[in-house]
């Protein structure tokens, strides 16, 4: 029985750096995304109330922004069990990558829907033509999350498949 360290003893720690990355990353671009467009929707409001519940789409899907983290997150932890299956370093680092990938395509969403919202709704308030435009905007911005969420899919299915056990 050998005692070399062979590095996979601290593989874990990068794949729960991952589900952490993800999550923490993707709340923060739905958080600012929710917030600078509920700035904006507050600003029209006082101008436009009738408008309000119209212009509150940014707002919803900045919010959506936190879940595809969260699913990143949950299937990364899940994965994670040394004692139950081998978990190399090559594991970690997948899960570490499918974080990152999530989370920071949510991150980049979040600020484009953000800015996007609050000078959309404005608009809006003033020319409500507008208002599909901003939503096609929305929905290509958001949709750069849904890549992240993709391909974290795909980065995160690529654990368990670095040596034959």
């Amino acid at each position: 029985m050998s005692s070399t360290f062979s590095g996979d003893e601290t593989a874990p720690f990068f794949g729960f750096l991952g589900a952490a990355a993800a999550l923490v990353f993707s709340c923060m671009g739905a958080a600012y995304g929710t917030a600078k467009s509920g700035v904006g929707v507050a600003s029209m409001g006082v101008m436009r109330p009738e408008l309000v519940m119209k212009s509150i789409v940014p707002v919803v899907m900045a919010g959506v922004l936190g879940i595809y983290g969260l699913i990143i997150a949950v299937i990364i932890s899940t994965g994670i069990n040394p004692k139950a299956k081998s978990y190399y370093l090559f594991d970690g680092y997948a899960h570490l990558s499918s974080g990152l990938a999530c989370g920071l395509a949510g991150l980049s969403a979040g600020m484009a829907i953000g800015i996007v919202g609050d000078a959309g709704v404005r608009a809006n308030a003033q020319q409500p033509k507008l208002f599909v435009g901003m939503i096609l905007i929305l929905i290509f911005a958001e949709a750069l999350a849904l890549y992240g969420l993709i391909v974290g899919i795909i980065l995160s299915s690529r654990s368990g498949q670095s040596r034959a056990d």
